[in-house]
């Protein structure tokens, strides 16, 4: 966009030179007088061609220059064409110059030429009224096209920004998708291993059954996740997309923990019949996180999950009662982080931390959820 105006901008620059000449032919041709006049009337088109010419030279420079001349050249009533170059440069200088206090200053200064020609000759010669609209018009039009130009490139800026900020918050949902996926799932088959292995000497039934169960969860985690690659390579909106999974699917996720060896309890209250989709998705994959958490960090723990759906919210609790160890690193939770968002997002809000007796996560979201947008 600003290269297209400059552009622009240098196309009108010539195109002001090519007028200038035009001017001053018309006005020498109209009303032949003298050398000096001739000589006059050729100093605006240099000012005009150098100006063109010469990106560096301000627009304030052209006002001398422009103006003297043809005030000069009207002190015996010929030329009256040349008035055309003050019609000129007052469209410059409301074009080029950076602030509107110049602008209006420089504008009344070119406005005025047709005042001071009637003083220095017969007022009866010339038209100081027309004159007058004829130099303010092309200033007035020249503030609008500079106006129109500035609110152009202020819509590609921000036009750019929200591309910016659309191509974040879909980087950060993928992430989200991803890490929820592949987390759970692979929380899942570690367990199901660590169990195999703790049995497999004294008991190769169930060795062969966990690890049956965690090759169940390993396709399982596959299946979601190539339905989630497949789903963001589609071009076509209109292909059907793998159902999303709902608040009311939670209890269907405590029994996969369940039979994969976490002490899992869950309580519910309220219908859940009554969640939105978006919502629904929402606290699934935050019920999904924190039982993944669970898992990995404390296997042996017990953990109670609490889902109320009343007074126009639904609100989420998981608590890992036992020892959770401290991370050794600090390195960012991404799971923490993408719960968050995804309450966030909703108009919701979630906090995660330790707890006396473990390890709390409570989560609030709205039933009739509200966007980041809405709220401000």
């Amino acid at each position: 966009m600003r290269r297209a105006t400059r552009a622009w901008g240098d196309d009108v620059r010539l195109l002001i030179a090519a007028i200038a000449v035009v001017v001053a032919l018309v006005a020498v041709l109209a009303d032949p007088g003298d050398a000096a006049g001739v000589a006059l009337a050729a100093v605006p088109v240099a000012a005009f061609a150098v100006w063109a010419l010469v990106p560096r030279v301000p627009a304030w420079a052209l006002v001398p220059v422009v103006l003297v001349p043809v005030v000069v050249a009207q002190r015996d009533g010929a030329f009256e064409p040349l008035l055309f170059e003050a019609s000129l440069l007052a469209f410059v200088v409301a074009r080029w110059s950076p602030r509107l206090a110049q602008a209006a200053a420089l504008g009344a200064l070119t406005a005025a030429t047709p005042v001071v020609i009637a003083a220095i000759q017969d007022p009866r010669e010339i038209s100081v009224g027309i004159w007058i609209v004829g130099i303010v018009f092309p200033w007035v039009i020249a503030r609008a096209l500079l106006r129109q130009e500035q609110l152009a490139v202020q819509l590609e800026a921000t036009r750019r920004e929200l591309a910016e900020q659309a191509l974040l918050a879909e980087r950060r949902r993928i992430a989200r998708d991803v890490h929820d996926l592949v987390g759970h799932g692979l929380a899942g088959v570690m367990l199901q291993l660590t169990s195999a292995r703790h049995v497999l000497r004294r008991d190769p039934a169930a060795a062969e059954e966990a690890l049956r169960t965690a090759e169940e969860a390993g396709r399982r985690s596959m299946g979601e996740l190539r339905r989630t690659v497949a789903l963001l390579r589609s071009d076509d909106d209109g292909d059907a997309a793998a159902p999303l999974p709902t608040a009311a699917e939670i209890p269907v996720l405590v029994d996969e923990a369940r039979a994969g060896g976490l002490a899992v309890e869950l309580r519910l209250r309220g219908d859940l019949g009554v969640v939105e989709p978006g919502v629904g998705v929402a606290v699934y994959r935050i019920a999904q996180e924190a039982l993944a958490n669970a898992a990995r960090h404390a296997p042996r723990a017990r953990t109670v999950l609490a889902l109320d759906v009343d007074g126009g919210e639904l609100r989420f609790e998981a608590h890992t009662i036992g020892v959770t160890p401290v991370p050794r690193d600090t390195r960012p939770h991404y799971g923490v982080i993408g719960m968050r968002e995804r309450a966030t997002a909703l108009g919701g809000e979630l906090s995660a931390g330790p707890a006396p007796d473990g390890w709390r996560l409570s989560c609030r979201l709205p039933l009739q959820p509200t966007t980041a947008v809405e709220r401000a």
